[in-house]
């Protein structure tokens, strides 16, 4: 007899159950809802939201004059909030608070580093073209370095004034040891480097809680969208500590010879992952 537990931290976090709850209060009395970019990255509920009127667009400039337009979770630049009022747009604006908080330090941040003589660099630790880093860099006219790994800014050090003020951030979501790693690299070759503790509280409380997750269960199955970028890093840790993990998007994709009879199956999920879907998952094991 297998045994399937579900992990009690994962699922969607603050930012992405606000979102959606103001996405599903303003169809309850409307017809449709325009979402700039996709409201979360999980494929199967955007296809729930679809159905009850969520229409996915990539510019305010698919949006009917003086319709609605929700602004995501993971936040935008200025233009995109200037492109709004240019067509008369009701913006139904869900940045995280984190988020929120994130872009206005990257603001000060960048007068502080071209404040004096030497004119610094702003760097964010994050996914080249993934939204939030897109709305962070977007704070400051795109004038910010984007790193996505250590040996990134390894390669760029050449390039850079080690006597320039430095200051450092993270998108919010990423792993807390590898931004450890890109800022003791930064700390070892520029003089004036300022740290950001960016990444979110909440967020970086599951790495820990995961890993150890993952070491109690004989199986991991990681529910996470492919266009997760949370869900890569997550589910990267969990195979890290338990070699048998494998990421699905749904029970559809669970092969059979993975589990074995007697197994402890460990059922865990991104920040984008709602909690019907990891219920599903689980069911398939009762079925």
């Amino acid at each position: 007899m297998v045994s399937v537990e579900i992990d009690p931290g994962s699922g969607f976090c603050g930012g992405v159950i606000r979102a959606i709850g103001s996405a599903e209060a303003y169809l309850n009395e409307n017809d449709h809802l325009y979402s700039l970019g996709a409201i979360v990255h999980n494929e199967a509920e955007l296809e729930r939201l679809a159905a009850s009127g969520l229409i996915t667009v990539s510019s305010p400039s698919e949006v009917p004059q003086g319709d609605a337009l929700l602004v995501r979770a993971h936040g935008e630049p200025p233009s995109t909030y200037a492109a709004a009022r240019e067509r008369g747009l009701r913006v139904i604006d869900c940045t995280c608070p984190v988020v929120l908080r994130l872009q206005e330090e990257i603001r000060k941040a960048y007068e502080r580093v071209h404040s004096g003589e030497a004119s610094g660099k702003v760097l964010i630790f994050g996914k080249i073209g993934h939204a939030e880093v897109l709305g962070l860099v977007g704070q400051v006219g795109g004038d910010a370095i984007v790193i996505e790994k250590r040996g990134m800014l390894e390669d760029l050090l050449p390039s850079l004034d080690p006597k320039a003020p430095v200051e450092i951030f993270s998108q919010t979501t990423k792993s807390p040891s590898e931004y450890a790693a890109v800022c003791e690299l930064a700390k070892s070759y520029f003089d004036n480097v300022l740290v950001h503790e960016s990444i979110c509280a909440q967020v970086a409380g599951r790495y820990e809680r995961l890993a150890s997750f993952a070491k109690a269960h004989d199986v991991i199955l990681f529910v996470a969208g492919a266009s997760s970028s949370n869900g890569k890093v997550l589910s990267d840790l969990c195979r890290s500590v338990n070699p048998r993990t494998w990421m699905v998007a749904g029970p559809d994709e669970i092969d059979p010879a993975w589990v074995k009879d007697q197994d402890r199956v460990g059922i865990c999920g991104a920040t984008s992952t709602p909690r019907w879907l990891l219920e599903a998952v689980a069911a398939y094991f009762t079925r």
